[in-house]
């Protein structure tokens, strides 16, 4: 349906592809993996016609084709899910697949665009604008969200969803375009268990009506859950591929060990490479004094939000607590809370034995509690500033990057450099602007700012989603170095995995509160965790 040839693009001082090829089959999902940085997000946006290859082929239905800009790729049939939401906040989730929808009936895509596929998958393209048609739209939305297992609610601002959900309407809009060739850029970053599974029984659905599936994606068992066919990319080249034959007839660890030999460069007829990032348990440390402690935690509702209801934990000195559940169940609100960004109606937040409930948030940084947010690209960082101002953002006006009113530029760019070194934060420079770093290193950027200058007790929200397994080893030994140096850490994370990984304990949320409590290194811990999940609530374990 798609192939590329020999495919280059570069940017001032990197070469972000390099003489890529690979071929996009109906009926096939083909995943796309490779570290951050490696290529495939330039890759997707040429896909998506946001930008030219400076040499090289795109051809669709075998003829050389141009995807000059998002219209002509969408008039394709090509619909593409970005990793970070494109929504309009303001805008109503119906009001964004609307607009999404209108124009749909033009655009300069080939006539096999109209195939029966896009008739019932991919959008109507008929000649009535259908943005028009409120009526069709929300069946439309009925369908698509039938289809995804998700329950979206067509008049909610996109603004008040949470990350998972914006994430569940931004593939319903692409397959509303998608008829031909859906590109999902990391679809399951932000979904729960249950959601990916559902996506997943849809793209075997999609497949069987002759969809073209892109799955890019950096973790393993997903690729070998739903790829017909893999290409890896590594530094902006093809490192590894592997055939639709292939896949049927190597083993599930034969196909890891060539998976990660094209990403880590390992030779596949040697030792097997490291397959999977740290996650020995270690026995649980001894408890130090309580170092934060929440105590009768209540919010108020936000729209679309799940505030918190009477939540207490405490966290020790040295110790790793998780937080598992569904997506949207109050969550934002307690990493938001102890953060100093939203305010309590009731209960209380001491660091230290001392009470912090009133201070505000920078009154909270000094003392040393920071937030590793889950939006890193729009939260977390300023694209339009350098790498080196990102680092320092919570340290506008202190000593010593600024002094009597003035940035000292050598300590600012003192502090980068060490940074940079430290976190391995790959940018060209620290002029750099951060916008421009794959996710894998805005999250770097992220870790070096907040534990850096003695943080006391750190949030981490979703720090690994979305990233590379070589990221996310680097993650893990930030948060474990933290707390073996003496910190509290909580981690927030829909990967329960993750969660077994890394805590002493995990707390399990929903609906707002706290439903139980399972301590890690026994048996059965990622089982006990998920039966609260669902809704067995149990005493503390």
């Amino acid at each position: 349906m798609i192939r590329l040839i020999e495919i280059t693009k570069s940017f001032p001082g990197i070469i972000a592809c390099d003489s890529i090829s690979f071929d996009i089959a109906p009926g096939e999902v083909h995943c796309l993996l490779g570290e951050n940085g490696a290529g495939k997000s330039t890759l997707i946006s040429m896909l998506a016609g946001l930008q030219q290859p400076d040499s090289g082929t795109i051809e669709v239905d075998g003829r050389p084709t141009a995807l000059a800009s998002p219209a002509v790729s969408l008039g394709h049939g090509i619909g593409v899910v970005y990793q970070h939401s494109s929504l309009i906040p303001s805008m109503t989730v119906l009001e964004n697949l609307m607009l999404s929808g209108s124009g749909s009936g033009s655009g300069s895509g080939s006539s096999s665009s109209n195939s029966s596929v896009g008739g019932r998958v991919g959008g109507a393209r008929d000649t009535q604008p259908f943005w028009l048609d409120r009526s069709g739209a929300r069946a439309r939305l009925a369908e698509l969200a039938d289809l995804l297992g998700a329950k979206i609610d067509p008049d909610m601002r996109a603004g008040d969803l949470g990350l998972g959900q914006q994430q569940q309407v931004e593939i319903a809009r692409a397959m509303w375009h998608g008829s031909r060739v859906l590109i999902l850029d990391e679809p399951t970053s932000m979904l729960t268990p249950l959601a990916v599974e559902h996506l997943f029984a849809s793209l075997t659905r999609l497949k069987a009506q002759g969809l073209a599936v892109v799955f890019v994606t950096h973790k393993l068992h997903e690729a070998l859950a739903v790829g017909d066919a893999v290409t890896v990319l590594r530094a902006g080249r093809v490192s590894g591929r592997i055939a639709p034959g292939e896949m049927r007839a190597l083993t599930p660890a034969q196909l890891q060990a060539r998976i990660l030999a094209g990403m880590f460069g390992a030779d596949p007829a040697g030792p097997a490479p490291a397959k999977t990032i740290s996650a020995t348990w270690q026995p649980e440390r001894a408890a130090g004094p309580v170092t934060l402690k929440l105590r009768s935690l209540t919010t108020r509702a936000r729209s679309g939000e799940t505030p918190l209801v009477d939540v207490s934990v405490a966290i020790h000195q040295g110790e790793i607590v998780g937080v598992a559940g569904i997506d949207g169940h109050g969550q934002a609100h307690l990493a938001e809370a102890i953060a100093g960004q939203i305010t309590l109606i009731s209960g209380s937040i001491a660091l230290d034995s001392r009470d912090i409930t009133r201070l505000s948030v920078k009154e909270r940084q000094r003392l040393g509690v920071r937030y590793v947010t889950d939006d890193r690209l729009n939260e977390g960082i300023v694209g339009s500033l350098s790498v080196a101002l990102n680092l320092v953002l919570k340290k506008i006006g202190e000593r010593p990057f600024w002094s009597w009113g003035r940035m000292n530029a050598a300590a600012v760019h003192d502090e980068a450099d060490a940074r940079i070194v430290e976190y391995d934060i790959r940018t060209p420079s620290a002029e750099t602007r951060a916008g421009t770093l794959s996710g894998g290193n805005i999250q770097k950027i992220l870790l070096a700012r907040e534990l850096s200058h003695a943080p006391r007790a750190v949030v981490f929200h979703k720090p690994t989603a979305g990233l590379d397994l070589k990221t996310v080893q680097k993650v893990w030994d930030s948060i474990r170095e933290f707390a073996g140096g003496g910190g509290a850490a909580l981690v927030i994370s829909t990967d329960l995995d993750e969660l077994v990984s890394l805590a002493d304990r995990i707390v399990v949320m929903s609906g707002g509160q706290l439903v139980g409590e399972v301590s890690c290194g026994g048996d059965r811990v990622a089982e006990r965790v998920g039966e609260l999940m669902v809704g067995h609530r149990a005493e503390r374990r």
